[in-house]
This record gives structure tokens, C-alpha cells and sequence, in this order.
């Protein structure tokens, strides 16, 4: 009887798992072997320019018997320098095969020239670019599709991501070709500052350099995410890798395609996170919204009637719950779209109609800076030639990008699209530590040490970057004056 009643336990109590829990798979193999055609290994030969990497000729009068040493010096250095341009390898995936349309990361082809494509079967083609974005870090390449037959991934809904599901990642890390990784979402939503429309999937699956631009696959096989980067103190995997939700990449990808580049939505607002404080000096019972600094003049957002001091809550019947979700739901809407935006002021609600203009018109046009929804300040300093805005460490940019309290320097407000900058990766929330390996806390301290530079006729600048803790080294070029300047709209 004893026996019998153990047996009973024994089963009654793991019915209730085995019915209610979706049990591990046995094995990704099936899954893999289908997957595996959809993903491409990328080689990028880079643009190399010798006279960045050779010394200057020390000015000497005429007739110096140290002109021919120096110039017998620099002759002997170019011939040493490697006669083929530098190479780096990346992922990607094919997203149509009948037009030969393949999606990576725009960081894996920047300052790249020279792209191919090597699929599955070994099989390498020539891709020509399509289109870039650098504020999503996504670009589209094409192949002819009439010399290899492709096979195209399907995008799947990342929104059904839930915490703890099963992904599967397709690379090529360290250039070793196709290899799968398996593991779990960790966190979704995750901010980390790496661009204005942070949104980023959060996995433990492996992923190390080389994987990026790479798909996520849920496991019907649909693609998720593209994997982008990964927080690791030591520059492998160690757990912790993010990639781009699929919902916002498909919407980049489509208007690349059909137009070239990006079309965002623009509301025109600066904006700033509302305070428990704030909110209850406004009459609002919950901290929720994005504060409104101040309308950009001209914008949509001044147009429909918006004022300092509102507080947006909704837009297009989208909550907004935190400040920083504002920026990705307007550039996710159709430039001329007509929506509904609900704001808080007086003490009540309040819907106002508002037509939504086109971001990129807008920044090329001079009307706005780029990052006109992140919070204002007084102060910001411009690298006019170099296309960067720079201001101090305030207490809301702190809070706007989620720049911890022991990290010092100059934060970069805004990059103009199209620039050197833009180019090597620098994004608005990137803190400026050092220039020309000199400690920098102040705008006007990074713009005096440009200045000299420029005056002694150096080329570039090095500088020392944090990035969501992640610390870097760029060399940014110094360019001519006024290259980047534009006119600035006349005050009516």
C-alpha cells in the first residue's frame, strides 16, 4: 500500500507540469538545417588611406642634411605598409530571394568597399549597397539573383517575444563561418544608448564578433532580431548580446528598399523625462508621458498647437509610458500621416490633430538638429566642420540616455547624417572622455583642441568614447572648414 501511494504522489504531482510547461526541444538540428541556406558570411575590404598611417615631414629649410634621411625614412615605411586593404567579416541573411535583397548591420560595412558575399554552399558573390542607416545600424545589400539560387528567412513578430523563450542564433564569429548558438530571450526593451530608438532584445545565446548583422530565429524559424552588439568587458561572448527587434527592422528595411534611405516621422518637440516631482506640480497622479521642453519652431508639433510645459501621453492611440518611447513611435509613423496626440495641460487632457512631417527632410533642410527629442539645454557648442554637437553632463542628459553618475567627459548630442562622424559610429549619447589623449569636461575644451589641431595641419583627432560602459577609441577626421556647415533657416 505504501508502494502504491509513492507511485501516486510520483505522478500526481508531474501531470500538472508536463500540461502546463512547454518542454525544452530535444535538439535544433532539423531547424538548423533548414535555417542554415538563409545566412550569408560578408567580407568587406576597407578603404585604406596611407597618409593617415605615415608621419608628417618635419618642416626643414632648403638644403638640410636631414631632408634626404627623412624622405629615404618615409619611402622605406610606405613600402612596408601592407599592399592589400584590410578586410572584416560580418553576417547577414536573405530577406527576398527573388531580388537578391540581403539585410546586416550598418557598422559591418562602414568605410567599406569591395563587398562579397559567401553563402552556405561556399558559393561567393559581389553585393552592391543598397542603402544604410546608422541611427538603427541596419543596411540592405543586393546580389544578382539569377547567378545562385537563394534561399530567404522570413521575419517573424517580435512583439510575441516573451521573456525565457527559446531563440536561435546563425553567425559567423571570428570568421569561422556558419555556426548556431542556441539560448533564451533574457530582457526585452533594453536601452543601451546606443541610438535614439534604442528597443533592443536582450539573449544568452553566444554571440561574439562576426556574428553581428546576423538573424535571431524563434523557433518556428522565423527571424526575430538581427544581432548587433554585446556587453562584455573582455571582447568575447560572455552571455549578454543584443539584437534588433524584427517589427522595428522591418519598417527601416522596407523604405531603404524603396527609397534608398530612411523616412521618419517628425513631430518637432524637445522633450525631458517627467519627475514624480513634476508630475505632481502639473496635477498628473502618475509620472508617465514625455514632457515637452519646447516645440521646434515651424515643426508639426508647434503647428497643432503643442506648448512648453504639455506633457504627451499618447500618440497615434500609442501610451506613452516613458519618455525615451516617444522618439521610436513618431519615427515609426508615415511622413503626412494625420494622428491624434493626447497631452496633459491645465490639469486635463487635451487631443489634438497633427500631421506628421518627414525627419530626414527636416535635418537636411536645417530645422532641426537630430536629436530634437532628447532634452534641451543651454550651452551645446557645435563642431561646425566636423557636424557634432557637444554639451555638458546635465542632470536630464544623464537621465535621457542613461549615462551613469561616474562617467565624466562631453556628451555628443547630435551627429549630422553623412559625416565622418556618422560614418565611424557616433551617436548622440556617446561621452567624449579624452581628445587627443587629453581629459576633456567641457564642449569648449574639445572644440579648442580640434582647433589647434586643425591650425598645425593634422588629419585626424583620437578620441577616447564610453558607450553604455563600453570604452573606445575613434579617429575622427579633421575636416576643411565650413565642409559640413549649412545656412541656417532665417528668423522671421
Amino acid at each position: 500500500m505504501k508502494r502504491l501511494f509513492i507511485g501516486l504522489f510520483i505522478l500526481i504531482g508531474f501531470m500538472p507540469f508536463t500540461a502546463s510547461a512547454k518542454l525544452a526541444p530535444e535538439g535544433f538540428a532539423d531547424l538548423s538545417e533548414k535555417l542554415l541556406p538563409t545566412v550569408v558570411n560578408i567580407s568587406i575590404s576597407q578603404k585604406f588611406d596611407q597618409k593617415n598611417v605615415l608621419p608628417d615631414l618635419p618642416d626643414l629649410p632648403d638644403g638640410s642634411p636631414f631632408e634626404d634621411f627623412f624622405e629615404e625614412f618615409l619611402d622605406k615605411r610606405q613600402q612596408a605598409l601592407p599592399s592589400v586593404p584590410p578586410s572584416t567579416l560580418g553576417s547577414g541573411f536573405v530577406i527576398d530571394a527573388k531580388n537578391g535583397y540581403i539585410v546586416t548591420n550598418n557598422h559591418v560595412i562602414a568605410d567599406g568597399e569591395n563587398i562579397r558575399i559567401t553563402f552556405a554552399d561556399d558559393v561567393t558573390l559581389d553585393a552592391e549597397l543598397v542603402g544604410t542607416d546608422d541611427k538603427t545600424d541596419l543596411a540592405v545589400l543586393k546580389v544578382d539573383p539569377t547567378k545562385h539560387k537563394l534561399t530567404q528567412a522570413n521575419f517573424g513578430n517580435s512583439d510575441k517575444l516573451r521573456i525565457g523563450e527559446w531563440i536561435l542564433v546563425i553567425g559567423n564569429p571570428f570568421g569561422l563561418g556558419a555556426s548556431v548558438s542556441a539560448g533564451v530571450v533574457s530582457a526585452r526593451a533594453r536601452d543601451i544608448n546606443s541610438g535614439p530608438y534604442d528597443d533592443y532584445i536582450q539573449t544568452d545565446a553566444s554571440i561574439n564578433k562576426g556574428n553581428s548583422g546576423g538573424p535571431m530565429f524563434d523557433t518556428d524559424g522565423n527571424v526575430v532580431g538581427i544581432n548587433t552588439a554585446i556587453f562584455s568587458p573582455t571582447g568575447g561572448s560572455v552571455g549578454i548580446g543584443f539584437a534588433i527587434p524584427s517589427n522595428m527592422a522591418k519598417n527601416v528595411i522596407d523604405q531603404i528598399i524603396q527609397y534608398g534611405r530612411t523616412k521618419r516621422g517628425w513631430l518637432g518637440v524637445r522633450i525631458q523625462e517627467v519627475t514624480p516631482e513634476i508630475a505632481e506640480s502639473l496635477g498628473l497622479e502618475t509620472a508617465i508621458g514625455a514632457l515637452v521642453a519646447s516645440p521646434s519652431e515651424g515643426g508639426p508639433a508647434e503647428k497643432a498647437g503643442v506648448q512648453a510645459g504639455d506633457i504627451i501621453l499618447e500618440f497615434n492611440g500609442k501610451e506613452i509610458d516613458e519618455m525615451r518611447h516617444l522618439p521610436r513611435i513618431v519615427a515609426e509613423t508615415a511622413a503626412g500621416e494625420t494622428v491624434n496626440i493626447v497631452i496633459w495641460r491645465d490639469d486635463k487632457k487635451m487631443t489634438l490633430p497633427v500631421t506628421v512631417a518627414e525627419l530626414e527632410k527636416a535635418e537636411d533642410e536645417g530645422l532641426l538638429d537630430a536629436q530634437s527629442e532628447a532634452p534641451m539645454q543651454k550651452g551645446e557648442v557645435k563642431l561646425e566642420n566636423e557636424g557634432i554637437a557637444l554639451s555638458n553632463l546635465s542632470s536630464d542628459l544623464r537621465s535621457f540616455y542613461n549615462i551613469p553618475a561616474e562617467i565624466e567627459g562631453v556628451v555628443i548630442t547630435n551627429v549630422n547624417r553623412g559625416t565622418n562622424a556618422s560614418e565611424k559610429g557616433l551617436s548622440p549619447g556617446d561621452v567624449i572622455i579624452e581628445a587627443n589623449q587629453q581629459k576633456v569636461n567641457t564642449p569648449d575644451q574639445v572644440v579648442e583642441i580640434f582647433g589647434d589641431l586643425r591650425v598645425t595641419g593634422k588629419r585626424s583627432v583620437l578620441l577616447l568614447v564610453n558607450r553604455g560602459g563600453d570604452v573606445r577609441f575613434v579617429a575622427l577626421r579633421i575636416e576643411p572648414e565650413n565642409k559640413y556647415k549649412k545656412e541656417q533657416p532665417k528668423m522671421k
